[in-house]
C-alpha cells in the first residue's frame, strides 16, 4: 500500500470514482487531487518550501483538462526545478487510448504506464505489481 497518491483530473465524478476504487482496493492511505497541471505544479511548489509535507509516491494524471493538460503539465514537471521529485511515477489516464498519445508518453522516464478511464481493481492490482 502507498502513503500518498496525487490524482490529477478536473472530472469531479471520475475522482470520485477513483477514490472509491482506491479505497477499497487499499491501495494507498491518502489521495490528494488537483483540478488541473497548474494546482499539481503548484501543490509541488509549495512542496519544495515545506519538505515536511506528505510527497505523493504516485501520479495518476489525466490528459484534458482546462487551465493546463496533462502534456504540459509533464513538460513542465520535467524541468530541473522538480529534479527531486522526478522519481515519483506517473500513470497518465485518459478517456481515448490515442497511439499517438501513448508514443508521446515514451518522451517522458517518469510515465510508467498509459491506462483506460475509468481505472479499476483490476488496474490498481497490475499497477501495484510494477511498482513492487
Amino acid at each position: 500500500m502507498l502513503n500518498t497518491i496525487l490524482f490529477v483530473d478536473d472530472d469531479p465524478i471520475t475522482l470520485m470514482l477513483c477514490k472509491k476504487v482506491i479505497s477499497k482496493a487499499a491501495f494507498s492511505d491518502q489521495i490528494i487531487t488537483a483540478k488541473n497541471g497548474e494546482e499539481a505544479l503548484f501543490l509541488f511548489e509549495n512542496l519544495l518550501l515545506n519538505p515536511t509535507k506528505p510527497l505523493p509516491e504516485l501520479i495518476f494524471l489525466d490528459l484534458n483538462m482546462p487551465v493546463m493538460g496533462g502534456w504540459e503539465f509533464l513538460e513542465l514537471f520535467s524541468k530541473p526545478i522538480y529534479k527531486q521529485f522526478h522519481d515519483i511515477k506517473v500513470i497518465v489516464l485518459s478517456s481515448t487510448i490515442d497511439p499517438e498519445d501513448l508514443e508521446k508518453t515514451k518522451e517522458f522516464p517518469m510515465v510508467m504506464d498509459f491506462l483506460p478511464k475509468p481505472i479499476s481493481l483490476t488496474m490498481l492490482s497490475k499497477v501495484a505489481e510494477n511498482l513492487s
